[in-house]
């Protein structure tokens, strides 16, 4: 009997989908057919494939109203929410708009004795591997840019939301693009360990855990097989003694709890000035005491379970471990008496909290964040680096002179002012430290999904 990859779903713990894994031969079969494709694919007119690319967004769009309720069953997140459309979208049509210019040669010399340029070619076959979290628009991040560069994709996707790959592949290949250009694909980690090792990927694209970059890496070894890893993150929030308050809450503390905090740039620290800390802890306990904890099926849910009942027990164990070195917890649990013990966790606010305590140091991704209180721009800058991450970092803030200042000690992949857990696909998406390495959309999306290709021409 094949060996099965099965999506357990969170909201009664129940086999929502179940899928065949793909044997190494079959896998490689497969990529046979990829490469061949590639080729013919990445021959079309760069507008054919912008087009193509433009069509298979719309058509995903057009499927909302299955893939919606598919989330809520598969990762938990409520239907009231919708879907991600907005942001694959967004995401795919700047990288749309932008492929012609990001594409172009790079002409050094066009003389009377000379030609001298550089050109942009595709890598050949892609591999995309992505997480549950936000499915569509992770994936897209780099399907899109990649298919529009020449590439072939294979699509990976997590056990957890095991059918966006089939669902981003129908819609795709409906709007025309070939069947071998673009496959989805269900592969166990020892297959594809094996098939990097092997180098049937010219590049690989992962977005999960560190442990999952650093299996990735040596998987890859020796291969001179090009990555990019978008990893763990504690991104955190500064607010100083000049901020908008009412502002600074209502965006650090959604994109600490939005998703059941299951962000890859959600706020997991908050660092407040001394004169607006008492406040922004009051309107915060506020804003996190009104959500409504359930069932992502009920449009009156706020905050759904976690995707896994294991994720949620990490939570528990970090805010178990703060509490025992001196946290105060301030929601109140007789609000959220849908907390099982399992995936349904109850959101919690942690103040008096040290960087002695894991939920200051380890990735909670979830719905727990801690406040402490800061003197100065410096104890701020020095806690906010004292990190094994560097995702993104939210300054709060009315002097753009400051925040830019301080941006620059801060050891961070975007730094934010004003703005939080927001994804912009016109600036490199990347990080530092153990948040990984390379990076996706913007221009330089582009140039990690081609190979630079001189051309030195001696006319006669």
């Amino acid at each position: 009997m094949s060996q099965t990859i099965q999506c357990i779903s969170p909201i009664d713990g129940s086999v929502f989908a179940e899928r065949p894994v793909l044997s190494l031969e079959a896998a490689k079969s497969a990529i046979k057919n990829a490469r061949k494709a590639q080729k013919d694919w990445a021959a079309r007119p760069l507008q054919d494939r912008i087009d193509l690319v433009r069509a298979g967004v719309a058509r995903l769009g057009e499927m909302s109203d299955q893939i919606v309720p598919e989330l809520a069953h598969m990762m938990g997140r409520p239907i009231r929410y919708g879907g991600e459309f907005r942001g694959v979208d967004e995401r795919a049509s700047y990288m749309a708009d932008i492929a012609a210019d990001s594409l172009a040669p790079m002409v050094v010399e066009e003389s009377d004795r000379f030609e001298r340029r550089i050109l942009r070619e595709p890598h050949g076959l892609v591999l995309v591997i992505a997480p549950w979290n936000y499915p569509y628009m992770t994936a897209i991040n780099t399907v899109a840019p990649a298919l529009i560069a020449g590439n072939a994709v294979m699509l990976k996707h997590a056990s957890q939301t095991l059918l966006v790959g089939e669902r981003m592949v129908a819609a795709f290949t409906a709007a025309g693009v070939p069947a071998a250009v673009f496959q989805n694909v269900f592969l166990d980690h020892q297959t594809t360990a094996d098939l990097i090792a092997d180098r049937q990927f010219n590049f690989v694209n992962f977005t999960g855990s560190v442990g999952g970059g650093q299996a990735i890496e040596r998987a890859a070894a020796g291969t001179f097989t090009g990555l990019g890893l978008e990893l763990g993150g504690k991104d955190p929030g500064y607010v100083m003694e000049d901020a908008n308050l009412e502002a600074a809450v209502d965006t650090l503390i959604d994109g600490a709890m939005f998703n059941s905090g299951q962000c890859c740039c959600g706020i997991e620290r908050i660092y407040v000035a001394e004169p607006l800390f008492d406040a922004f802890v009051e309107k915060a306990v506020a804003i996190v005491s009104g959500y409504t904890l359930g069932n992502p099926l009920n449009p009156e849910t706020t905050l759904g379970p976690m995707a896994h009942r294991r994720f949620a027990a990490e939570v528990r164990a970090q805010t178990q471990d703060a509490l025992e070195k001196g946290a105060r917890a301030l929601i109140d649990p007789t609000l959220f008496p849908q907390d099982d013990g399992g995936a349904y966790l109850m959101p919690q606010i942690l103040v008096d909290v040290t960087h002695d305590m894991r939920v200051m140091r380890d990735e909670s991704f979830g719905p727990v964040v801690g406040i402490m209180k800061v003197k100065d721009d410096a104890e701020a800058i020095a806690l906010m680096n004292d990190s094994e991450f560097g995702l993104t970092a939210s300054l709060w803030t009315q002097d753009v002179t400051r925040a830019a200042a301080l941006g620059a000690q801060i050891e961070t992949g975007t730094v934010f002012m004003n703005r939080a857990d927001y994804l912009d696909p016109g600036l490199r998406w990347t990080g530092c430290k153990n948040t990984g390495r390379g990076g996706a959309l913007s221009i330089i999306g582009y140039q990690s999904l081609t190979r630079p290709k001189s051309y030195h021409l001696k006319k006669a």
